[in-house]
């Protein structure tokens, strides 16, 4: 038999989280055809992989590229880092669903115009993205926020009965349409006026269909182990599995308390399915929002619509040179995005390393100074963090980007380098690979990452170029 590609010699990290082995790997079609210590047969492209690591595709399980995926369906920032499916529609802000008509709300404006918001059914979005053909595959989440905006005229108070029983037949819809859960992001001001029960609804619906409800807690500053309780009583309540997003301890006064925040994941995980996902920086981004302006950390601005010029300038600086506060700097730059650099490095470690995180990116794609994890978000796990600082072995570092991922969401065969399994596969240099996107210059390609199949297809190379776009719309 001739297989389409042969990788010889290489180190299986398999995405299980189990021990690393030496093997060839055969692919055939979409397929993973064979793994053996040598394998005979002849292929159309032979890779030597002495030296290297051969591992699933990395999910990013985070993100926020759900018009980016088809209006640019090359997709450098993700292809390049070796992640082969990404998860859209989190935070309670899906494109998949949505119907603008006005402005587009607060943070839906993270994922483009008005005019970009063109798929009212998530039907319509599996067209487009399977119609663009992305380098990466897409599943995605439904917006809390999304469906708030499609039946309420004020995100500004707590939805009523008919209210929400619009917004449940939406998600009801989605969820058979392959949708793969509901996300929310109550600390938003177009979310945070909803009630626990408004919430505690809409998740009745996800156990028929075995989906998901992830969330943008309520509060990730003091009042998190409140918020934590808010949506651990709403899985209860649906009788679903929880994801945390981006779990941190935000805010001077918050440092330090991921000790109490994941030991309240360790007592409720006895009688509960908890688990968060995580990004390998101790600053995060988003919209800029007043309630989160302080002098205790630096906030730098990455796009302001009236002062677009002011665009990797600190909100220090800015104030300063108009000679105001720092309150009314951030009223003149909105809408407007931001960096926070408002969490403690320990606290990243803790969370990254907790055994029921998965790893997420969070970027931003319409940032034109994006944080670097847009680009380096998991080549940092593996460098950084793994390799550098031995903060846990590659296994286990491949386990919270692939197998664990793949299991949590859904993805059928995917996750695992396993016969009968898609060819999703990344091959890496483990001395190397690296994060090479920082602050200053965020839009960098990784280093060390070598060859990315997606769904059989060679995809991205040594050239850091995509050479491939096999991405397809993934159902839950």
């Amino acid at each position: 038999m001739k297989f389409d590609y042969l990788f010889r010699n290489v180190t299986v990290i398999d995405g299980s989280g189990g021990e690393q082995y030496r093997a060839d790997v055969a692919v055939q079609g979409d397929r993973i055809a064979e793994i053996a210590p040598a394998i005979r047969g002849q292929a159309v492209h032979e890779i030597d992989g002495t030296g290297r690591v051969l591992a699933p595709g990395f999910i990013d399980v985070h993100t926020h590229d759900d018009i980016n995926v088809i209006r640019l369906p090359e997709y450098l920032p993700k292809i390049s880092q070796g992640i082969t499916t990404v998860i859209v529609g989190n935070c309670g802000i899906s494109a998949a669903t949505a119907t603008i008509k006005g402005h587009v709300p607060d943070p839906m404006n993270l994922l483009g115009e008005a005019k970009h918001f063109i798929y009212p059914t998530v039907s319509a979005y599996a067209q487009a993205v399977e119609q663009a053909r992305p380098a990466i595959n897409v599943g995605t989440l439904i917006g809390h926020t999304a469906l708030r905006n499609n039946h309420m005229d004020d995100l500004l108070r707590t939805a009523t009965a008919e209210e929400i029983s619009g917004m449940r037949a939406e998600l009801r819809l989605a969820l058979q349409q392959g949708a793969l859960g509901l996300s929310t992001g109550l600390a938003y001001s177009s979310a945070f006026h909803s009630s626990t029960e408004e919430v505690m609804a809409l998740a009745e619906e996800l156990a028929a269909q075995k989906g998901i409800y992830t969330t943008h807690l309520r509060s990730e500053f003091e009042p998190i182990l409140e918020a934590l309780d808010e949506a651990f009583r709403i899985g209860r309540h649906g009788n679903v599995p929880v994801v945390v997003s981006h779990h941190k301890c935000a805010g001077a006064k918050n440092w330090g308390r991921t000790v109490e925040t994941l030991k309240l994941f360790d007592k409720v995980r006895e009688t509960q399915d908890v688990s968060c996902d995580c990004y390998p920086y101790s600053a995060s981004s988003s919209t800029l929002d007043l309630k989160q302006i302080t002098d205790e950390f630096e906030i730098v601005i990455t796009w302001s619509e009236p002062h677009p010029e002011v665009a990797g300038q600190s909100l220090q600086q800015i104030a300063q040179s108009w000679s105001m506060s720092l309150h009314d700097a951030g009223k003149l730059l909105m809408p407007a995005g931001a960096i926070y650099y408002n969490m403690d490095e320990r606290d990243v470690r803790r969370v990254l390393s907790y055994p029921v995180t998965m790893v997420g990116s969070d970027g931003l794609p319409n940032d034109p100074m994006p944080h670097p994890r847009l680009w380096g978000a998991f080549p940092r796990v593996l460098g950084h963090y793994s390799r550098d600082e031995k903060l846990f072995p590659l296994t286990v570092a491949i386990h919270k980007m692939t197998g664990m991922s793949a299991a949590r969401f859904q993805l059928a065969e995917r996750g695992l380098v396993r016969q009968g399994y898609f060819a999703d596969l990344v091959m890496f240099d483990p001395q190397t690979v690296r994060d090479v996107a920082s602050f200053s210059d965020p839009q960098q390609p990784a280093a060390g990452i070598e060859a990315v199949l997606v769904n059989g297809v060679m995809s991205y190379g040594l050239d850091k170029q995509v050479i491939g776009r096999a991405g397809r719309f993934l159902r839950r």
